[in-house]
């Protein structure tokens, strides 16, 4: 019986359905009160743009909802695994299964199992929901919140290497040979130290020669502090026209796919793609982090009620899942800055707690 994790189809059906009513509670009571205070602070500037009215108000919340419940699900799934435990173990119920012959784990199995299939239904919404959401949105802020124009296929302040030197345009337009700059900048550099930084008002793509020519430049020289007019510049020969038009990418607005996509383009283009890959895994590992949850929350479920440590261990419970959240905040930023590698920073915390959480249900209950 210890190595069947579901012994009784009555226990385990009846504490996956707490489990989700739980969790599903917990969920509708965050996102009622937070998107009812995100409405608060942003229905102004909504309402500022002429002509917008409620329908304007409701496609917002139709746009921001998904967002906010992407972003805590996690944090009700782990809710509703402690006011769920928590109740049984205050009504003896947990007693009554560990004394019937269930173990720790086996009690907890259902939850588990029931959290995968929250996981899974979390990383479809994401990929179908949230990222089409979160780009409608980031488009819609862009312009103040009135009509989004069509995509004219220009693009802002990229940044492209050249060897060891950096150019930057402050607009491009245009597509393929047809590529045109706006306000350019080559910042020349010579062991990592900056030297000259050429500036120009316009430039284009020569195809004959495969380089690009800068129109009207002025050189100014770093170390002698000194200007003068260049004329026309001849630079990147290494630099396609496809690696200008490349947009910023935001993960939270594209799919696990069409990051892919997107950092295989960047990473040919010479841009730096950490931050981006780490985003990729944490597409995998975020939902995944309600597994956890069970596990993290599970020592709210044992102990004896009348020792007066429920509170204890309920509070402990939670201080564990939201140091999780801590811990995966600051590892995607340690990942961000290059400390640590992109999958690293997206693995580690869900593999460490996860580790932490058995530990403390053995050392404690098996």
């Amino acid at each position: 019986m210890q190595f069947d994790f579901f012994p009784s189809r009555q226990i385990s059906w009846y504490m996956a359905r707490l489990f989700l009513t739980r969790t599903l509670a917990v969920l509708a009571l965050l996102v009622v009160v937070l998107q009812t205070l995100d409405m608060l602070g942003n229905s102004g500037d909504i309402l500022a743009y002429p002509g917008n009215g409620d329908p304007e108000l409701w496609h917002y919340v139709g746009l921001r909802a998904p967002q906010i419940i992407a972003r805590f699900l996690p944090f009700s799934v782990l809710l509703g695994t402690l006011v769920m435990l928590a109740t049984l173990n205050q009504n003896s119920e947990i007693i009554s299964m560990k004394a019937a012959g269930l173990s720790a784990h086996q009690i907890l199995a259902p939850l588990i199992l029931a959290a995968l299939g929250v996981a899974l239904i979390s990383y479809v919404f994401n990929e179908r929901v949230v990222a089409r959401s979160t780009a409608a949105l980031s488009a819609w802020e862009t312009v103040d919140y009135g009509p989004i124009p069509r995509d004219s296929g220009v693009k802002a302040n990229p940044w492209v290497r050249d060897g060891n030197n950096l150019v930057n345009a402050a607009i491009v337009a245009g597509r393929g040979d047809q590529v045109q700059l706006r306000k350019v900048e080559i910042y020349n550099r010579i062991n990592n130290s900056l030297t000259t930084i050429i500036q120009g008002p316009k430039g284009h793509y020569d195809a004959a020669s495969k380089s690009w020519v800068l129109e009207d430049a002025r050189q100014f020289d770093v170390v002698r502090g000194t200007a003068r007019d260049v004329g026309t510049v001849r630079f990147g020969r290494d630099i396609r026209p496809d690696q200008f038009t490349l947009a910023k990418v935001d993960p939270d607005a594209l799919t696990f796919n069409q990051l892919e996509s997107a950092i295989a383009d960047l990473h040919d283009a010479g841009r730096p793609t950490a931050e981006l890959e780490a985003s990729l895994w944490h597409k995998l590992s975020g939902p995944l982090s309600a597994l956890l949850m069970p596990i993290l929350g599970s020592v709210a479920a044992f102990g004896l009620a009348r020792s007066g440590q429920l509170f204890m261990r309920a509070v402990l419970g939670m201080a564990l899942g939201f140091a999780y959240f801590v811990a995966d905040n600051f590892s995607l930023a340690m990942g961000s800055l290059g400390a640590y590698p992109p999958f690293l920073a997206a693995w580690a915390p869900f593999f460490l707690f996860l580790l932490l959480g058995e530990t403390v249900l053995f050392r404690t209950e098996e």
